[in-house]
């Protein structure tokens, strides 16, 4: 069954915040440690399709134990921001590639793809509804989390006939407080991210959990993140836990590991390649095995590695890290072409730079 166009009902939230606890909360968000007064919920059913949008206020959801997310992880979400621009304007950043990749990640785990008008018409209620949560200056933004699984109640293995969607909100801060940092990356030789013919194109949370062993060893040896090979080989590079990954070439170009079914397509890694192009770069997108990160790190030929994703937009990367060795990029500092890189997007992003592909949309 189709469903009905987008609609949503508001339920006022009676224990919403002060202006002052918010304002407090607002001052120094963090990430992912607050969230705000209201949240969208809808269902799905194969009678129904998707019924029922509302805003509601934010609170736990009822959770029955033979909930079929809970044993065979039948989920995918999403993640973009909404920024506040300088005339007091809300916008999000290409939502409407969130939509159809959340639609591509549905068909991947069997669940029921989401219209579009429902992914932007959901987003724009809550952002209305919580307007005074999306916090200015900097490079603070309101972080937006849609969400959906397997609701039914049933221990069959098989696609839910019951699904929930929802989407929370988050107010962030500025990734890097203190000014862009580079990061020491650590490799991971025992454990792969996914594998071919698996769910690593998806944005599914059983690939993050997959991450997160591995993770806990590159802190272990100082890292911030994990970079994974392929499954097969142990020899082509993917990407981080949670970012894509780019090479800068000493010729100028920019290289960036070619998508392979188990490599999620990084809305900000798309961007990326635009911007590029648009100052000027040669971008290409082809297979980049470690031994040539490694050697084009010693000799020269890489001469600056970042790494990509929502929370962070552009993140440095000083260094690899592996058992009894260390490639490090450049001089271990931020380069001018992952800075030039990382000012431009975001200038497009906060309103202070002209919008040439059409990639903003406006929301308050």
């Amino acid at each position: 069954m189709t469903s009905t166009p987008f609609a949503a009902t508001l339920t006022t939230n009676p224990a919403a915040r002060t202006a002052e606890q918010r304002d407090a909360i607002l001052a120094d968000p963090g990430f992912g440690n607050h969230f705000t007064d209201h949240m969208f919920l809808a269902e799905w059913t194969p009678d129904t399709g998707w019924a029922d949008g509302r805003v509601v206020p934010y609170g736990p959801l009822q959770i029955d134990p033979a909930t079929a997310v809970l044993h065979y992880a039948q989920e995918i979400f999403e993640g973009l921001k909404a920024y506040v621009h300088a005339d007091g304007s809300v916008w999000l950043f290409r939502p409407e590639a969130n939509a159809a990749r959340m639609q591509r990640s549905a068909q991947r785990l069997a669940l029921p793809e989401l219209p579009t008008d429902w992914f932007l018409g959901s987003i724009q209620a809550l952002v209305e509804a919580d307007r005074a949560w999306v916090p200015a200056g900097g490079e603070k933004s309101l972080y937006l989390r849609p969400f959906m699984f397997a609701s039914e109640v049933f221990l069959g293995v098989r696609p839910s006939q019951h699904v929930t969607y929802s989407v929370i909100a988050s107010p962030a801060g500025a990734y890097f407080a203190g000014g862009v940092q580079a990061v020491s990356i650590w490799l991971s030789t025992e454990y792969s991210r996914a594998g071919a013919g698996g769910t690593g194109a998806a944005k599914c949370g059983g690939n993050y959990a997959a991450s997160l062993l591995p993770q806990r060893e590159a802190a272990e040896h100082g890292c911030a993140q994990v970079a994974f090979l392929d499954s097969t080989e142990q020899k082509w590079i993917e990407e981080l836990g949670g970012m894509n990954l780019y090479f800068v070439q000493s010729d100028g170009s920019i290289v960036t590991p070619s998508l392979s079914g188990s490599i999620l397509e990084g809305i900000t890694r798309d961007s990326i390649m635009q911007i590029g192009r648009d100052l000027g770069h040669e971008v290409v997108e082809r297979r980049v095995s470690i031994d040539e990160w490694r050697q084009g790190a010693a000799d020269g030929t890489i001469t600056e590695v970042f790494a990509c994703g929502t929370a962070a937009v552009v993140t440095p990367v000083a260094s690899l890290k592996w058992e009894g060795g260390e490639a490090v990029s450049g001089d271990g500092q931020p380069g001018k072409v992952t800075t030039d890189i990382r000012s431009a997007l975001v200038d497009v992003q906060y309103g202070r730079a002209e919008d040439r592909h059409g990639w903003l949309t406006r929301v308050s």
